[in-house]
């Protein structure tokens, strides 16, 4: 019976709602009273389109258990699916007010905030992710990632051909600056340097913050010595697993005042 279940869900995600169908047929006639089976029916009408009538029965269900982790979680979809952004926030925002160790929630909810460019409430989310799993270097990476929109880094787009994304870089400022540099750090030293992204920010951030910081005391610069090293991580790297970009890189790098 668990096996129809699967094969039901799989279907409903490959879009095969008759097969989808005919199992939870089987399954409604061996449980007919059954809550579970009934999850899936309201699945099956989510996948069909019918939003009213899976809201409805959702709320039904929600009836006897408020707390159906699931349900809750696909009322979320459901809003999501239908456009309603901010609905879904609000409903994933209530959602952790109760399952605060949801670590996926916590997950979606920022990464909506980031295709929302709303970078203070996601870096929000990535702290509540670091604080409980602080060593997923996945986390720290996305704390300091975000859009890049600043004006003078554009550049980095096309000869990089980076999808790379900057939170506390977004939000600008040398004291996000100096805290996205550090987390580039802690991803680097989680993953033993072997994170390109985290090098990359750590030699960007750097730049950026040269830009703020010019003309100001030495004591108000930041020691070259952290993205020198990156530079150099980076060479090896390229040189060792695709050197025919090795030259593109040294020019990025010359242009960021990094080559090692």
């Amino acid at each position: 019976w668990t096996l129809y279940e699967q094969v039901a869900i799989a279907a409903m995600d490959c879009h095969c709602l008759d097969i989808a169908q005919d199992c939870i047929k089987v399954l409604q006639k061996k449980f007919p009273e059954s809550k579970r089976v009934g999850r899936l029916e309201a699945m099956l009408l989510e996948a069909k389109g019918s939003w009213a009538e899976a809201e409805k029965a959702y709320v039904s269900l929600l009836e006897d258990n408020p707390l159906d982790q699931v349900i809750l979680k696909r009322r979320v979809a459901l809003t999501k699916a239908q456009g309603n952004i901010l609905g879904a926030i609000q409903r994933l925002s209530e959602y952790l007010e109760v399952f605060m160790a949801d670590h996926e929630a916590w997950r979606e909810l920022a990464e909506i905030y980031v295709s929302l460019q709303m970078y203070k409430q996601a870096a929000f989310c990535y702290e509540e992710l670091i604080l409980s799993q602080p060593m997923i270097p996945l986390y720290h990476l996305a704390y300091a990632d975000a859009d890049i929109v600043l004006d003078f880094l554009e550049f980095l787009e096309e000869k990089l051909e980076s999808e790379m994304q900057w939170v506390l870089y977004t939000l600008g400022g040398l004291e996000n600056l100096q805290t996205a540099k550090k987390y580039y750090a802690s991803t680097i030293d989680l993953t033993g340097g072997k994170n390109n992204r985290a090098l990359f920010g750590v030699c960007l951030c750097t730049l950026a913050m040269a830009q703020l910081t010019k003309g100001r005391n030495k004591e108000d610069k930041e020691s070259p010595e952290l993205q020198s090293l990156a530079a150099a991580a980076l060479e090896k790297d390229y040189k060792l697993r695709a050197p025919s970009k090795l030259s593109l890189l040294a020019s990025t790098l010359r242009s960021l005042k990094l080559s090692s």
